[in-house]
């Protein structure tokens, strides 16, 4: 097995002062992959999953664990792969979006949907231990290059869309794939406008540096960047570079800094790739996280020890980000349940009070942490929606990619 970082478990007072502040301002996580998870693990079968019972053999989150994690409110991702396209793409996000009504549905005393900043503050407010529950597409894939079935998402309750995920759109440049559009194209934009009518977020995360840019110069409301962190302290693509960071200060928005080891730590970067070709020459796609994936990974790892992050590591990203964007501009969302290996402190969706502990260790105000965890995330949907609103006597968009992309 891998050797365990030099991290250590903070102090008991730096552990109960986490937990005080989280009771009062609770953790607003930007990504949670759950959605995903329970449709490849389980086909949507939530009594094989029942997240009101202990499931660390199978997922980072259950209801105990973001009881225990300080979890306020999730943004639970209805993500689906790039290689389902087109229609399929579309009603795959439907079932995905399915799947967190049905959660809410079956833990009424625990989940409640969200679709405002105000109703994330209601359930906050309720002091009852509801997370409330918001919904984030992952990906412009889901929405088929169309502006109609984007108002349908928004409608049917979605709050933030990342703009591509892996793979380039015809409209948009991911940050890991070539470059092909250099940003976004006029269709793009439009997209990005639309959002801003509606009042949905437009999220950075897996999107080019020059898509970010663009995405910026053009949008009307602060953006954010859903699991995202400092390309600075890891120079992966994946990251947020320091000149994005100082224009979303100016923006407005918010970059929740992600737990992904890949993305935090320079010396996982190598690994992961190998790890990642090793799962596909077994025939798993490479995101996979099946228990059937997790064997070839966990063999993997055994013969070749992982790099660790630890919840130190995110706090270095943090530290970075906040200096360059300021403190109204950070805030966190760890890629629970999407990805294979997890920082040591941060194993699971419990994690939350060590990473609040290590910034406290460092010096960080619990004013301070207040805005990190809560305050921040429902500022910028706030904002968005006041955005909206201001935009309420522009019409829907009717153009087509065709007319603005030829």
């Amino acid at each position: 097995m891998s050797e365990p970082t030099d991290w250590t478990a903070p102090a008991p007072e730096l552990l109960d002062r986490a937990r005080a502040l989280l009771a009062e301002y609770p953790v607003v996580d930007g990504h949670n992959d759950l959605p995903w998870a329970l449709r490849q693990q389980v086909g949507y079968d939530l009594d094989a999953r029942d997240i009101d019972t202990d499931q660390s053999a199978h997922l980072h989150t259950d209801l105990a664990r973001l009881a225990a994690g300080g979890v306020g409110a999730q943004f639970w991702s209805v993500y689906v792969r790039t290689d389902f396209t087109g229609d399929r793409a579309v009603s795959a996000t439907l079932e995905q979006m399915d799947c967190v009504r049905a959660l809410a549905a079956r833990y009424p005393d625990r989940l409640r949907l969200a679709f405002t900043a105000d109703e994330m503050e209601g359930v906050r407010a309720e002091g009852r231990g509801r997370i409330a529950s918001l919904m984030g597409a992952e990906g412009g894939h889901s929405v088929n290059c169309s502006l109609a079935t984007l108002r349908a998402l928004y409608a049917l309750g979605v709050r933030y869309m990342t703009l591509t995920h892996n793979d380039n759109l015809p409209w948009a440049d991911s940050a890991t794939d070539k470059p092909a559009a250099g940003g976004l194209t006029r269709f793009g934009e439009e997209v990005v406008r639309e959002m801003n009518r509606l009042g949905m977020l437009v999220d950075l995360s897996h999107v080019s540096a020059d898509t970010m840019r663009d995405a910026l110069r053009v949008t009307r409301a602060p953006v954010i960047f859903s699991h995202s962190s400092s390309r600075a302290v890891c120079d992966h693509p994946r990251n947020i570079p320091d000149d994005v960071l100082e224009q979303l200060a100016v923006n407005g928005g918010v970059a929740m800094a992600t737990f992904v080891p890949k993305f935090i730590l320079p010396d996982a970067i190598a690994w992961t790739q190998s790890a990642d070709a090793n799962l596909e020459a077994h025939g798993f796609h490479a995101l996979e996280t099946t228990p059937e994936a997790m064997v070839v990974q966990r063999a993997f790892e055994a013969a070749h020890p992982r790099p660790r992050a630890s919840a130190a590591t995110v706090g270095d990203h943090l530290d970075h980000m906040r200096e360059v964007a300021g403190i109204d501009h950070i805030g966190i969302g760890g890629d629970y349940d999407g990805t294979a290996f997890t920082p040591d402190g941060l194993e699971d969706v419990s994690g939350y009070p060590n990473l609040i502990a290590e910034l406290l260790g460092r010096g960080w105000s619990e004013e301070d942490l207040a805005k990190l965890t809560w305050r921040n995330a429902v500022r910028v949907l706030r904002e968005a929606e006041g955005v909206a609103r201001s935009l309420g006597g522009e019409k829907p968009s009717i153009a087509t990619i065709e007319q603005l992309d030829g």
